[in-house]
């Protein structure tokens, strides 16, 4: 091993380890006699690279991993990534209109060509950069949506759910991205809020010169008007019941039907219903059996059906019959609106259209019982649990699952139709043939063809815990029994519906279990002052440029020290600033130790017998206490405690409690149990910084080719000396008070004092006291020294005699100034704690940071009190 460099340079040591790693196979997996702990990596877009939402989620997966391995279990932790049809089809129809191609102008075979053609090019670049964050997956287990046996379990389990009755086809209510051609989920939807127009519009009541006046921001719809609706409990509007009105300029009479959906309080209380264009327009059509008109063509152009303005884009058609209705006197006014939006996600310029259009759908109320009731029994335990309630919201109102799309990239239906328009459900065209000729024994394979459409993204990756150890294709294998149920889900509460709540139904539908134990829900990354973050802002960090800033421990460290389950992250660049200091921190002190000369004949101090005594009981609380946190799965605590430990108690207290003296060699047991302990919290924080960690750990002894800190034992907790750690609170708080006289006088370290302990206290740690404030002399006396400062520890006073030289009033002055800064100090303080969502809402280390800054003003208004008090 290689002599350590003087400071800590990460890309020195990242991919130095993540190389050795790989090249030992140190990720992989197979079933073994070990208790399993699996981690499916949620599938990140083949079209996406890494942004700060990905750093968290899997720093969060790495760290679970790793410890894991560490506790004895035979971790994995799998990867790979999704097809993300719309994403991907308009990022490659987008790259070819560059090149001058329409995708009309291509067969499907030859867009599909182009799309692998892109997938293999960039589908990689986000498991790549996640190499650099040091993310142990089993690289040798990469999953793709759209790989062969991912593609024949979604296929397969459609015809499975076709033949049980629960998939059909029907025509209903979809959202419609027109620029895509296809329909949407509803978390591809993003609303806006914008400034619209409410316009006023006139209808003739039949046989009367009267108008009912409706309230619309679509006039452009009214070709598909094909009733007025009116609230019955409405009593301004009780002289419409049972007439009839004329949609205006298209003169088409339509009724007047009443029910209580309608708003009396909006516009006028009247309602156009147009039931092919809005959802609730739909349910009103759906339940008074009125016709429905699509006046739309898929590209969102009026169609032969509007009647008018036939081939006209809708917003082009909504100025131009505005213009329309004015001059022929039928609008009444128009107002100023302010109303949300919906966008496609994947095509942010263009509005959603809600559309009436033939899809396949699954139904979901049965199928869902199972998955419901797993949650309400914690069989699938939620972290945070306020989690639940949103899931059975949305479980105890399910519908059904619109699993079709208008592309071409993605599973394909298999569902392939005959001549007469009926069709069948197969694998493979092989066996759809030998289901037609049942039909028809006349039929060729050229007589069938298969549905244009694919399925939705999410219906692949619902499957995906299952999947990946062909769990469809070949139930019951050998890893689907070993690694199924995988052990925790890291995700984001944005998709628990989408996703979560998926994969929990098709774990119960096709394996009989829940596809995880726990489902660990990350919060949204927020900038410093509360921003989601995003590329539109131009406020999210580029991860990658972060790690080469700051190294991957150090942003991985700052990451989690924001980041309390299922709370917003308001993310800090000053955190990985703090991260990388820390690195250096344990850098430094591993080389402060292994700088140490040892005397094998030189005789163990008192001192030194205390420290190791007491470290040892700090040690073991704290794992225990790393242990517990880990249970709940409160992972930001569990590393804020893990780095207390070495930053306070080990490198601030113990190390100088055991150090040698300047140029001096320090005793062999000493060195040993410094050296251990050492060790020990290498392991303790390796799952959060790994790079640091297993660098440091290969140079404190020789180790075998193919060792690693990954696969050493992670420390358990045993029983703590308490006795020893209140004792030794008690002369840390000596200690600080000495330092602050040294600090107020000015008196440098290397000069010897004298502390004086009013009254008849005593302590057995009269030697470490002395090594640690380098006194000459530790004496009990009876009355104060009114030229010594004082401080008090808990009820006993303690003070530092000082020469007479010092000036009594300039002190006084001195400390009277101070002591007014640090009340004034300790208010503000006080009143930020006070503020209940600034303690509840903000990370758990920027409130015991000001905790801190509390308890430290605190000690320096009563030492300060103490002194004022001896010179008065």
């Amino acid at each position: 091993m290689n002599e350590l460099a003087t400071t800590y340079n990460p890309a020195d040591v990242e991919d130095k380890w993540y190389a050795y790693w790989l090249e030992h196979d140190l990720f992989k997996s197979v079933p073994d006699a070990r208790e399993p702990y699996t981690i499916v990596i949620p599938p990140p877009n083949v079209t996406g690279v890494l942004h700060m939402g990905h750093m968290l989620n899997n720093t969060i997966q790495d760290i679970l991993v790793r410890r894991a391995r560490m506790l004895g279990k035979n971790a994995l932790w799998v990867p790979g990534t999704d097809h993300a049809a719309i994403a991907t089809e308009a990022k490659v129809v987008a790259k070819l209109a560059t090149e001058g191609i329409k995708k009309s102008d291509l067969t499907r075979e030859e867009f599909l060509s182009h799309v692998w053609d892109w997938t293999n090019k960039h589908g990689g670049i986000i498991l790549e950069q996640l190499k650099k964050l040091g993310a142990s997956c089993d690289w040798s287990r990469t999953a793709f949506t759209m790989d062969d046996i991912r593609y024949k379990s979604v296929i397969r389990v459609f015809v499975d759910l076709y033949n049980k009755g629960l998939i059909y086809r029907g025509k209903r209510m979809v959202h419609w991205d027109p620029k895509a051609k296809t329909a949407l989920s509803d978390i591809e939807v993003v609303y806006k809020e914008e400034h619209s127009k409410l316009y006023y519009l006139r209808y003739k009541v039949v046989g009367e010169d009267t108008y009912a006046i409706v309230a619309t921001t679509r006039p452009e719809t009214i070709m598909g008007d094909t009733a007025m609706c009116i609230n019955p409990n409405d009593p301004k509007n009780q002289h419409l019941r049972g007439k009839r009105v004329i949609v205006p300029l298209v003169n088409r009479e339509i009724p007047v039907i009443e029910d209580e959906y309608v708003d009396i309080e909006f516009g006028t209380g009247c309602l156009k219903v147009t039931p092919a264009h809005d959802p609730n327009d739909y349910m009103l059509g759906q339940k008074h059996g009125l016709e429905s008109i699509d006046i739309f063509t898929d590209d969102a152009k009026i169609s032969p059906e509007g009647g008018m303005y036939v081939g006209m884009d809708r917003f082009d058609v909504r100025k131009q019959i505005a213009e329309d209705l004015q001059a022929a006197g039928l609008i009444e006014k128009i107002e100023e609106y302010e109303n949300k939006v919906g966008y496609s996600e994947r095509n942010a310029d263009t509005v959603v259209e809600p559309r009436l259009s033939d899809q396949w759908y699954l139904k979901m109320d049965e199928i869902s019982k199972p998955a419901l009731e797993a949650v309400d029994n914690d069989i699938v335990k939620f972290i945070p649990e306020k989690f639940k309630t949103t899931y059975d919201t949305w479980m105890n109102n399910v519908r059904d699952w619109c699993i079709s799309r208008q592309l071409w990239w993605g599973h394909r239906v298999p569902a392939y139709y005959l001549p007469d328009g009926t069709y069948v459900v197969a694998e493979t065209p092989e066996e759809a043939l030998k289901l037609a000729l049942e039909k028809n024994p006349e039929l060729t394979a050229e007589d069938l063809r298969q549905d244009e459409d694919c399925l939705d993204t999410w219906f692949s990756s619902w499957l995906w815990p299952i999947s990946l150890f062909n769990g469809i294709l070949d139930p019951g294998n050998k890893e689907i029994s070993y690694y199924y149920p995988t052990s925790d889900l890291v995700t984001g509460p944005d998709i628990i519906f989408f996703w979560v709540a998926r994969m929990i139904v098709a774990g119960y539908e096709f394996v009989g279990k829940q596809p995880f134990n726990h489902v660990y829900f990350t919060g949204i990354v927020r900038d410093e002052i509360g921003r989601k973050m995003s590329k539109q802002l131009g406020n999210s960090p580029d991860p990658i440029e972060l790690m080469k800033e700051y190294g991957a421990d150090g942003v991985r460290m700052g990451m989690l020290l924001c980041a309390p389950a299922g709370n917003d992250i308001f993310f800090d660049k000053k955190l990985c600033e703090q991260g990388r200091n820390f690195c250096n921190k344990i850098w430094n002190s591993f080389r402060l130790i292994k700088g140490w000369d040892v005397d094998d004949a030189l005789a163990q101090p008192e001192s030194s017998k205390t420290a190791i005594r007491w470290f040892k009981a700090e040690l073991e609380k704290a794992v225990a206490e790393i242990n517990a946190l880990f249970a709940k799965f409160r992972i930001s605590e569990a590393l804020i405690a893990a780095y207390r430990l070495f930053r306070d108690e080990f490198s601030s207290w113990y190390l100088e409690m055991v150090k040698p003296a300047y140029q001096k060699p320090i005793d062999r047991k000493t060195l040993d149990a410094t050296t251990e302990y050492l060790d020990t919290l290498l392991r303790i924080l390796h799952p959060f910084m790994p790079f640091i960690t297993e660098e440091l750990w290969q140079h404190l002894t020789e180790r075998a080719d193919g060792e690693s800190i990954m696969y050493s034992t992670m420390p358990q907790a045993g029983g703590y000396d308490a006795d020893i750690i209140g004792e030794m609170e008690v002369i840390k708080e000596i200690v600080n008070g000495v330092r602050s006289v040294r600090a107020a006088k000015n008196i440098p370290n290397k000069e010897p004092l004298k502390l004086n302990i009013v009254g008849e206290w005593h302590t057995a740690q009269e030697e470490l006291l002395a090594k640690l404030c380098n006194l000459s002399e530790i004496s009990n006396v009876k009355e104060k020294d009114a030229s010594a400062s004082a401080f008090l520890v808990g009820t006993v006073e303690f003070n530092v005699p000082l020469a007479d030289s010092i000036d009594k009033d300039a002190e006084l002055a001195k400390l009277r100034k101070d002591l007014d800064y640090y009340e004034g100090f300790l208010r503000s303080v006080q009143k930020k704690l006070s503020n209940e969502r600034f303690v509840n809402g903000a990370p758990a280390a920027v409130v015991e940071a000001e905790r801190k800054k509390e308890a430290d003003a605190l000690s320096k208004i009563e030492a300060l009190k103490a002194s004022i008090s001896a010179l008065s």
